[in-house]
């Protein structure tokens, strides 16, 4: 049943947004050119964005500036480190090869947008490439590029991303441990979690 407000066909859509400016066209290329390619290489940190039977998912990936390497202008390799082995991300890609990467800068308003489709290699060669502190990772996504363009700074703007926190601000949200207490009525032990979180972090990273 449609409502009465409800923004349901993409004719009502062009009517309440208008006519799309022609920065917002011309930004877009099936290609990664020098410019985007730059952006990548000083981006530490992007969320890979899948499609699965399960629905959609959105998950983080970082590692130090230029983690994901522009292979040539239409392939993107990113390396899968190690983690919970949910592989979600990874599930989906072998259902459907379609994704997509938001890439941040810290620092920098505007982001990036990849859109392209995947595929999962463990290629020795390139996992080599793609080794970290010694430590391969567990495997590559190697994405063919198929649309690029950049997103303006408004968002990151409003939301004051990049503005320097103060020195006293204390962390207004659950812990990791306080949440999963909280998910499982207090069977899970979360104050020994959080309080060997961060060794495990550190010891896990690669």
């Amino acid at each position: 049943m449609t409502t009465p407000h409800a923004i349901d066909t993409v004719t009502q859509l062009e009517a309440l947004f208008g006519v799309a400016g022609e920065a917002s066209l011309k930004k877009e290329v099936p290609y990664l050119h020098p410019a985007y390619q730059a952006l990548i290489a000083a981006s530490p940190f992007a969320v890979l964005a899948t499609l699965g039977p399960g629905g959609l998912d959105a998950s983080p990936r970082g590692d130090p500036p230029g983690f994901v390497v522009v292979q040539d202008e239409k392939t993107l390799l990113l390396p899968e480190r190690r983690g919970n082995n949910r592989i979600d991300s990874l599930r989906n890609i072998v259902a459907d090869p379609r994704v997509a990467l938001l890439f941040l800068i810290p620092g920098v308003g505007e982001t990036l947008r990849v859109n392209g489709r995947a595929r999962i290699t463990v290629e020795p060669e390139l996992m080599a490439r793609l080794a970290m502190q010694g430590k391969l990772p567990q495997c590559v996504i190697e994405i063919k590029v198929e649309t690029v363009f950049f997103q303006c700074a408004r968002a990151i703007q409003r939301s004051q991303l990049w503005a320097p926190l103060p020195a006293d601000a204390k962390r207004e949200v659950p812990t990791p441990g306080a949440i999963l207490s909280a998910l499982t009525q207090a069977a899970f032990d979360g104050e020994t979690y959080d309080r060997e979180l961060p060794a495990r972090q550190r010891s896990t990273l690669y």
